[in-house]
Formats: C-alpha cells, structure tokens, sequence
C-alpha cells in the first residue's frame, strides 16, 4: 500500500508542475484532463500527508515515554501514543478506502429515467414528485437538470420522464437509486380515505460519450412524426418529434420535448448511447453475476428498494435497513443521509471483498 500512495503522491506533484507549464495552458483539452486527475487523486495525496505526519507525532511521543522517568510526563506521553495510534488505525482504513479501484462511470453525468408502475393515477402522481425531489436535490448539490423529455397524465402526474443531469461525480451519488420505488399513502383521487401502495421506476444511466459507443450508422431506423401533449392532442403539426430505433438491440428512444428535429435527434442519441452502454456493461458483468448480487443485490429494476410512506412520515431502504423519519425533508431534496449511508455500505462491501481477495 505504502508503494502505491508514493506513487500517487509523485504523480500529483508531476501534475501540480504540468498544470502551470505554458504547453499545457496551451491546450485546453489536454489541461482540463491533467485537472481532472489532478483533483481525483488530491483527496488521497491530503490523506496520505495527514497519515505520514500523524506517524512521525507517534515517533515523538514514544520517545518521550521512553525516555523519561517522570510519571506524570510518561502517563501524559501514553494517552498522546494511544490516541495518535487510533487516528493512524482511522487514517489507514481512510486510505484503504480511497485505494479500492473506483468505478470508472462515477465522474459521468447520468440520465435519469422515472416511470409510473402500478398504481395507476396515483403511481404517475408519485412520479412527478420524485423528478422535482432529484431535482431539488441536484440544485443542493449545485449540477444541472434538463428535462429531456415528459409524458404527462390527465391529472398533472408524470407517465414517464427522462432528465439529463450535469456537474461533479453525478454518477456517484446517484447510482444506488436505480430500482422500485413504493409509495404507500391516502391518494388525493381516494374519498373513503384507504392507503394505497403504488410504484415507480427509476433508472439512473451514465450518460456515454460518443468515443464509449459506437452507433453505426445502418444499425439505425429514424422515424419523425408530429409532436403531441396529454390525451394525444397535437401540439406540432410539424414532423418535429424523433424515433430512434436501435435494429440489433431493439432499443428504442423517442424524443419530442423540443420544436426542432435536429434537437429531438440529438437528445435521443444522448439516451441511445446510455442505454445501449448499459447493456453493454451488462453483458460484461454476466461472468461475475453471483459476486455482484451478493456485493451489491442484483440491480434488477424489478428489485424494490425504498418505501416512502406518508402517513408516518417514513421513509425505509430495504438494502441496508435504514429508515429514517423525515419523509417531508427526503421530498425536499435531502438526500444526503441517504446516500452517504448507500456509499458507506457499498465501500465497505467492497474493502471486505478486496480484503479477502487479498
């Protein structure tokens, strides 16, 4: 481990260099690569420092037990050995940590894709409300949310709805949300006053670059038709909205949300290319399907995986046990709780793995 982070620390320092040279400020495609690994590997360099300075007080303190025979001073010196040797054991697991190889997608921006399940009125309710709580929580988070496309229902819910959502390690944070979200609560369309349980979807997808996918071309049928809104009323009359199907997959992505062709076309892409990465990279992780499944559940969309009911004002994700009791807030956008106790879970998971491993 000791090898490897002095690797890192020599490699940050040669970057700290780069970014101040002339040929790099230059070339600002090149500069803002050596900038991103710059920052990524900042957090393990300010660890790694903390670490070697925390060792070095260690030295000094166990000189000074050893090397004096005043009681006090030598009682003083043990409880500085102790307390220094528990935040070097910290730094350690810290450091172990920030080593684990990290998924490759979690600097991506994402697509996110809600859908009304079961529960009919209710269910499309549900899902207008989940897309403003992501969004009140990307605004916390300072990225940006466009709504790429929406199919409304007759009462102002939402029957699906697909966003495009940008900024720093969107992935990341967002990944464990994709599954089965039930709400249980009173509808507002329910007079006898009974808790219905209904359900949504939520897909969270790396958004992928054209270098990632490749889209040939002749593998793809382009269909253009009008536009239209709730209850099908036509709301273009011209052939603005897209249909892009993906002949070898028969992945399919429709896209009416602007007025222009060319836009519709090219957010459809930006979905296309998503979709067709993840089944790519679900081909890939195939071989390794039952490690998976125990590290981190299936990822199955059928998988629920959180239940918000209202009444108690609850909110409960089946994965790691957690509940907590501030529903009102979570709808608000406060995920942080949440998410910071997925990401802690699924770390340590994989510390214990690659411990094993090992």
């Amino acid at each position: 481990m000791l090898e490897k982070l002095e690797q890192i620390e020599s490699r940050y320092e040669e970057l700290t260099a780069e970014l101040s040279s002339p040929e790099l400020l230059s070339d600002p495609a090149a500069y803002a690569k050596a900038a991103k690994q710059h920052r990524s590997l900042g957090e393990v360099v300010e660890r790694y420092r903390e670490w070697k300075s925390l060792k070095e007080e260690l030295a000094g303190a166990r000189e000074l037990l050893l090397g004096t025979d005043d009681e006090e001073m030598r009682e003083l010196a043990r409880v500085e050995v102790d307390t220094l040797q528990a935040r070097i054991d910290e730094s350690e697991n810290q450091l172990r940590l920030l080593l684990i190889p990290t998924d490759p997608n979690d600097e991506k921006n994402v697509i996110l894709e809600i859908r009304a399940g079961t529960g009919g009125d209710e269910a499309t309710l549900f899902a207008a409300e989940m897309l403003r709580m992501y969004a009140r929580y990307a605004e916390r988070q300072g990225w940006r949310m466009e709504i790429m496309d929406a199919s409304e229902s007759g009462i102002g819910g939402l029957k699906e709805a697909i966003a495009l959502i940008e900024g720093d390690k969107v992935y990341s944070k967002l990944k464990h949300e994709s599954g089965v979200h039930r709400v249980q609560r009173v509808p507002q369309t329910e007079a006898s006053g009974r808790i219905h349980t209904s359900a949504i979807t939520v897909a969270v997808l790396p958004e992928a670059e054209e270098v990632d996918v490749k889209i040939d071309p002749k593998d793809l049928r382009i269909d253009t038709f009008c536009s239209s809104g709730p209850g099908g009323q036509s709301v273009n009359t011209t052939y603005s909205a897209v249909r892009l199907t993906h002949i070898p997959t028969g992945v399919v992505v429709s896209m009416q949300d602007e007025k222009s062709q060319i836009k519709n076309r090219e957010k459809a892409m930006r979905v296309l290319r998503a979709r067709l990465q993840e089944l790519e990279e679900q081909k890939q992780h195939e071989a390794q399907a039952s490690e998976r499944r125990s590290m981190v559940g299936s990822g199955d969309r059928s998988e629920k995986i959180r239940t918000y009911n209202f009444k108690e004002n609850r909110v409960s994700d089946h994965r790691i046990g957690l509940t907590i009791h501030q529903l009102d807030l979570v709808m608000e956008g406060a995920l942080d709780e949440i998410i910071q106790a997925l990401t802690t879970h699924y770390q340590a998971e994989k510390l214990k793995n690659e411990t094993v491993a090992a």
